[in-house]
């Protein structure tokens, strides 16, 4: 009985595997979107050079319906890598859409913008008298029987330990 179970869970597991890879995959876009604080940039390698242009990219935000209504910016870069970015970026959420020189589009792809704040770093002063090195915490004064207790405590530990680690050591016999 619980090898029948087994075979069938198996059997179904592996239906199931060739069901999946019969399915075929999604288009992955072809541009990388990242942002850093107000700024959205884009990254592709899709894109040739026509006339001296790679193409354009262009920010749409939720109430633009097309390319030509968003931000654009013309792409640089190489023939391995182009990119383009969009400064002072308002937060919400953003379409950016990368067109190259050809008209094709390289990708499209959604980026979120959020409202998160730099810390502002401010200079404090400086100690009057220099830096206070020394041994922090290390140089109090204890009394004897603060060091005595902690000794104490030390030495119990290394002897459980040690007698942990030989007990465990030993064949366990009844």
């Amino acid at each position: 009985m619980r090898t029948t179970q087994l075979l069938l869970r198996s059997g179904l597991t592996a239906a199931a595997a060739v069901a999946l890879a019969a399915v075929p995959a999604v288009a992955v876009s072809g541009i990388s979107v990242s942002t850093t604080g107000s700024t959205v940039s884009v990254t592709t390698s899709a894109c040739t050079q026509v006339n001296g242009s790679w193409g354009t990219a262009s920010l749409l935000n939720s109430s633009q319906a097309n390319f030509a209504q968003g931000r654009q910016v013309t792409l640089s870069g190489t023939t391995s890598l182009q990119s383009a970015a969009w400064s002072n970026v308002s937060p919400g959420t953003y379409t950016v859409i990368v067109m190259c020189s050809n008209n094709t589009t390289a990708g499209t792809q959604s980026v979120i913008v959020s409202t998160a704040t730099t810390p502002t770093i401010s200079a404090t002063a400086s100690p009057s008298r220099g830096v206070m090195g020394g041994l922090g915490g290390a140089a109090k004064d204890y009394g004897p029987l603060t060091l005595g207790a902690g000794a104490a405590l030390v030495g119990i530990g290394s002897i459980a330990a040690a007698w942990f680690l030989r007990r465990r050591a030993k064949p366990y016999r009844l």
